[in-house]
């Protein structure tokens, strides 16, 4: 899997983390550096084992689907990018202006967010083990994307305002869709 695919993948997975780090620079008006660097690491590390965990579950089944694993790789970047550009038009990001918010970079509130902004990876994973591709190399690579964009979006998220979110999820879920088709294209053409 060439760099550029990996990168694109790795990107558009990000795109949830971002977001959601907008959403909380911009909830709390501004993340500390201890704050930034402690939602960045889990949303990385969730980013990263994610796909492990889904490649993993997806190499227990791949002889079953030979004949049609490109539709199993590019079914859940379908899923995970159109329900990324709906929920994108569906829900805002960030509380109500004023409003007292506990410090989501700690404790069950950062498991939670980490979980929630991984589980596309989860299924990126399974779409790699449907291709027979390597997980590792693009595990690292959506980890480390994932980190720096979650710091980025921390530190973003007050200056920017609301609309960033919404945004990048939509592009996210582009860049998705867009690497669907490509699977296809190769795989059926």
């Amino acid at each position: 899997m060439s760099f550029i695919v990996v990168l694109g993948i790795a990107l558009a997975l990000a795109m949830d983390a971002f977001a959601v780090a907008v959403g909380v620079g911009l909830s709390m008006r501004g993340c500390s550096s201890r704050q930034t660097f402690r939602l960045a690491g889990s949303f990385g590390l969730f980013q990263f084992a994610m796909p492990i965990i889904g490649w993993a579950a997806g190499r227990t089944v791949v002889g079953l689907i030979q004949d049609y694993d490109h539709w199993v790789a590019a079914g859940p970047l379908v899923f995970v990018g159109g329900k990324m550009i709906l929920e994108a038009f569906r829900h805002e990001k960030g509380g109500p202006e004023g409003a007292a918010c506990p410090d989501p970079t700690r404790g069950g509130r950062l498991l939670v967010l980490s979980l929630a902004t991984s589980i596309d990876a989860l299924a990126a994973g399974l779409g790699l083990a449907a291709l027979g591709a390597s997980v590792v190399y693009p595990a690292v690579v959506i980890g480390i994307v994932a980190f720096a964009l979650t710091a980025v979006g921390a530190k973003l998220g007050p200056l920017v305002g609301r609309w960033a979110g919404k945004w990048a999820e939509i592009v996210g879920g582009l860049v998705l869709l867009v690497i669907a088709a490509k699977i296809l294209v190769e795989h059926l053409g």
